[in-house]
């Protein structure tokens, strides 16, 4: 399973906080302060340090938990492509802002058992889970010494993993950020029809950490706008090419797959073409088009 097209090609949100989530771990670890970035019920209610509470946001507090941290928001970078950019960022900074405060009202309810949180973009990352398991359709399955798996698994094994990397410290923004998600789908105070204005998303087209520009398609939300049509293929004497009949039986067999999932057939085959052939990211094509109605 994979989110669509390699790297961040269409995903500049994303990679701004990647890129400024790898950044800010390593001048911490550089500095010497990663055991200091959790935030405690002091920081808060007393000094309030406003360095900390930035870089608590972002930076993790030790090189594991940065690994799998970035791995799952490189993989969550689907959701920015499926939605457009202008709606990303809205989920990011209600993701975000929200799991902070549900983070503060646990540090006040549990400062007697719960000294600190974990450091890092927890909220960010746990409240992509909601619309992952809602929204991203399981497309294969195996077994692996008897126990089922689907190609879903790897993704929760490594949130897992990040969840429990520091006990009590991690399952709490964890389980904050689990919250903030569920809100965000429930469309809570109908965040989900907000906007940026474009001017401000502009902004990250024109950040060096990113290497193309906003699509106009994909700000507004149109998943479908960039995709490249199905490559025609030639005729070798009037005949169709080995290469084209194996091509057709590749897509019939995608196309077999979408319908087993519930799709209409004709809406699977020009989401096919579309997607040239990428059942993952035909797959969010659809997804896409159904939210929209």
């Amino acid at each position: 399973m994979n989110g669509g097209p390699s790297g961040f090609h269409n995903a500049p949100v994303t990679k701004t906080i990647v890129v400024a989530s790898a950044f800010l771990t390593v001048l911490a670890g550089f500095l010497g302060r990663s055991l200091r970035l959790g935030l405690s019920y002091q920081d808060i209610f007393g000094k309030f340090p406003l360095w900390k509470l930035i870089a608590s946001a972002f930076a993790f507090s030790s090189t594991p938990e940065m690994i799998f941290g970035l791995y799952l928001l490189y993989y969550f970078r689907v959701f920015e492509r499926q939605i457009g950019s202008n709606k990303h960022t809205v989920f990011i900074i209600f993701s975000i802002l929200l799991s902070s405060i549900l983070e503060t009202l646990a540090l006040a309810y549990l400062r007697e058992t719960l000294n600190k949180l974990a450091s890092g973009p927890y909220g960010l990352i746990f409240a992509a889970f909601v619309p992952f398991y809602f929204d991203i359709p399981v497309s294969s399955r195996f077994r692996v010494f008897g126990l089922n798996f689907t190609d879903k698994s790897l993704i929760y094994l490594a949130g897992l993993q990040l969840l429990f990397s520091s006990w009590k410290q991690s399952i709490v923004p964890g389980l904050c950020g689990l919250l903030a998600g569920s809100l965000y789908r429930l469309n809570v105070l109908g965040i989900r029809k907000l906007k940026f204005p474009e001017a401000f998303l502009s902004v990250f087209s024109r950040l060096p950490l990113t290497s193309s520009g906003l699509s106009p398609n994909l700000s507004r939300g149109n998943a479908t706008g960039n995709m490249r049509p199905y490559p025609g293929h030639q005729m070798e004497g009037g005949y169709p090419s080995q290469l084209e009949r194996n091509l057709s039986e590749s897509m019939e067999a995608s196309i077999a797959t979408l319908v087993s999932m519930g799709f209409d057939r004709d809406s699977a085959r020009r989401a096919l073409m579309h997607a040239e052939n990428d059942v993952n990211v035909a797959t969010n094509i659809l997804l896409e088009s159904q939210s929209l109605r």
